[in-house]
């Protein structure tokens, strides 16, 4: 059938908790019914596609499998040797992270889904050019979109693809992960510890191993008891980014070797020898040469029993042994990728292991609310989201920062504090000034930061940040333990603290009140009344400079009106008028106390304590509200902004209290009550 083609469709990155019917599935059944092969309105077959920022070294020509390859297939039904390059342009980063996965079948299938081909499976089921793979992406897995158009040059493929086999799903994985970049060229500035992530959904670490070369089969032995993915490799400072090297003893170079058991092998002459069982897919390539490798002689000085129990005659095709000497002396880290339970279901070699115990916190930096910076800011580190951790007993955990920022990636970290007690208070200022912290990540631009550390029962404090303040990105924050934790936010309960609307005394009016009385009275009705337009004036012409003035908006007299006057007709008497003038030199107090550094600017990182001294108690979800509606592009607030923020929420308050006479600290609303309630603030 001769298919046109057609862009159609958008968000083709959806979210898998939130889907009905997927994206994928619409796509392809408007295709199917109009006969077109699809076109990606969001990833075009264009060089920016490729190439964002560089100039790009050829003309590409995108082009579709079955203009590639006689007879593609997007994945064999069975497991084959994995035959991966990564081309002329890819990284072998990515390849290795591919590789790990190639060999984690049941995670595997769950980023390649198998029901995809470049065939007419049925009637209801034609080929049209769409393609969809999992990633796990900012917290939470998502599906991917893509079409099949690949970038190519001089008829071949430039980034990761198979060399014989004929298979296509590495290039369009790839393809839709750098959909999610926005480019292939910004792969180039991507890990395998941030690949691993993306791939499997765990959390990653990354150990040198000639820090542990005393305890590292220790370590492995341990880390193999639980659902973590072992794998060894070897780093080197220089060498290809897009060439597999290979070292003279067989082992590749930047490639991940997923590490199966460490065992202490008895030889014929009482002896023994120290093993490491290691596998990877890239066995066609090359295969360990050294000393105990498969076929070696050295084996015959192992008994018949030994060889049984460790199973050498029935290793699988790119498993193989090696020293333990060996392995430290070649290999340079250890890269794990811990799973929680759920995710371990999937994947059959982690079955009967023991689960991690896993907690996730998912929030943001904000400027001006929440961004405050790494300890070298002390004003404003504790605005940094807090965190409480609770372990019930001595344990060993695992914290891992994972930021979304992805295309530009801010320096990130974390840092951890012991508390003498629990606490469901927000943690002030004085705390971090008085107290060292217990733990410092290192500080990076990597998606991901994690430490472990062995903490002892009792509370803990967890505040992740970003180097700089101010600077604003999501992030996700995970704890594993192998034994029970408890992770949560502490946060402020909204609330009244004092009256904040005061009403006018004697003591209060005499100083200097009583001046403006005259002026009211010249500009109002046959009731003593003003409107807010009338008010407008009144402060305009009244209030003694500009600091004062600002607060002096048509808007801000609105407001004033709306949350003092009670004549329901939008108008302020004498009185409330007085209350409102005693109120401000209240509220100006407040305001100058924490504005320090410039008369007139309160920096937003100080608002949520001037409202406290204020009269209100305000959480993280209202303040990031407020600063959103009122900081300025510098990051401040003038005092009419503050006198605004009082009355906003003076009104707010007042219309909740209207509705909740018993006190619930709950209120059930209409569509129209609502509407009315909150055009009403």
């Amino acid at each position: 059938m001769d298919k046109k083609t057609c862009g159609y469709g958008s968000e083709s990155i959806c979210n898998l908790n939130k889907m009905g019917i997927s994206e994928y599935e619409k796509i392809k059944k408007s295709c199917q019914k109009h006969e077109i092969l699809w076109e990606d309105p969001e990833f075009p077959a264009v060089q920016s596609s490729v190439f964002y920022h560089q100039t790009p070294p050829f003309q590409f020509m995108w082009k579709r499998p079955k203009e590639l390859h006689d007879n593609p297939i997007f994945l064999k039904d069975s497991p084959g040797p994995f035959d991966v390059t990564p081309g002329k342009l890819g990284d072998r980063w990515f390849v290795s992270c591919i590789g790990t996965l190639y060999l984690l079948k049941g995670f595997f299938y769950r980023v390649v889904p198998a029901d995809q081909s470049f065939e007419d499976i049925s009637l209801e089921d034609l080929y049209c050019g769409v393609f969809r793979f999992r990633i796990w992406w900012c917290g939470e897995w998502v599906e991917v979109v893509i079409d099949d158009r690949l970038p190519t040059f001089n008829g071949k493929l430039v980034f990761a693809h198979c060399q014989t086999s004929g298979q296509f799903w590495p290039c369009l994985l790839e393809k839709a992960y750098a959909k999610l970049h926005g480019s292939y060229e910004a792969l180039k500035y991507g890990t395998t510890l941030d690949g691993l992530v993306d791939l499997t959904g765990g959390i990653t670490e990354s150990i040198p191993i000639k820090n542990e070369t005393a305890n590292a089969a220790r370590l492995l032995n341990r880390l193999l008891s639980a659902t973590s993915v072992v794998t060894a490799t070897i780093q080197t400072s220089n060498g290809s980014r897009s060439k597999i090297e290979k070292l003279d003893n067989g082992l590749l170079v930047g490639i991940n070797y997923k590490v199966l058991g460490v065992e202490v092998v008895e030889l014929r002459s009482n002896s023994t020898v120290h093993l490491v069982k290691l596998k990877h897919p890239h066995y066609k390539i090359s295969d360990w040469s050294g000393v105990w490798s498969n076929g070696s002689s050295n084996w015959d000085e192992i008994t018949c029993s030994e060889i049984e129990r460790i199973g050498l005659k029935h290793l699988q095709e790119g498993e193989f042994w090696l020293p333990y000497a060996d392995f430290c002396n070649n290999f340079t880290h250890i890269e794990i990728i811990h799973v929680d339970s759920e995710t371990a279901r999937d994947e059959v070699t982690l079955q009967g292991r023991a689960p991690w115990i896993t907690r996730l916190h998912q929030g943001a930096w904000q400027r001006g609310v929440t961004a405050g910076g790494c300890r070298n800011n002390p004003d404003t580190f504790h605005i940094n989201p807090q965190l409480n951790l609770v372990l019930s007993e001595n344990e060993e955990v695992i914290i891992s920062l994972c930021q979304h920022s992805v295309l530009e990636p801010k320096v990130i970290g974390f840092s951890v504090y012991k508390l003498e007690k629990p606490s469901s208070e927000l943690i002030s200022r004085s705390f971090f000034k008085k107290n060292k912290s217990l733990l410092n990540s290192q500080y990076t631009n990597s998606r991901q930061v994690s430490a472990r550390c062995c903490f002892e029962q009792g509370g803990y404090l967890l505040v992740p940040t970003t180097f700089e303040p101010g600077q604003e990105s999501s992030f996700t924050l995970r704890v594993f333990s192998a034994k029970p934790i408890k992770l949560k936010l502490i946060d402020l309960l909204p609330k009244m603290l004092r009256p904040v609307l005061l009403k006018a005394t004697s003591s209060c009016e005499s100083k200097g009140v009583n001046q403006y009385e005259s002026v009211f009275l010249q500009l109002a009705d046959e009731h003593r009344s003003v409107s807010c337009f009338e008010l407008h004036e009144l402060l305009e012409a009244c209030l003694p400079n500009d600091y004062i003035k600002s607060c002096a908006t048509i808007e801000v007299c609105r407001q004033i009106v709306m949350a003092l006057g009670t004549s329901g007709y939008g108008r302020l008497k004498l009185s409330e008028f007085r209350d409102f003038m005693c109120s401000l030199k209240q509220w100006q107090i407040s305001f100058k106390a924490h504005s320090k550094e410039k008369t007139g600017i309160l920096r937003a990182e100080r608002l949520r304590d001037a409202l406290y001294d204020t009269g209100y108690q305000v959480n993280t979800e209202i303040l990031s509200a407020l600063a959103m509606k009122y900081m300025r592009k510098d990051g401040t607030l003038r005092f009419g902004d503050y006198v605004s923020i009082i009355l906003l929420l003076s009104s707010s308050f007042m219309a909740f209290e209207k509705r909740d006479p018993l006190q619930n600290g709950a209120v059930k609303l209409s569509l129209s009550e609502w509407l009315s309630t909150s055009l009403g603030c």
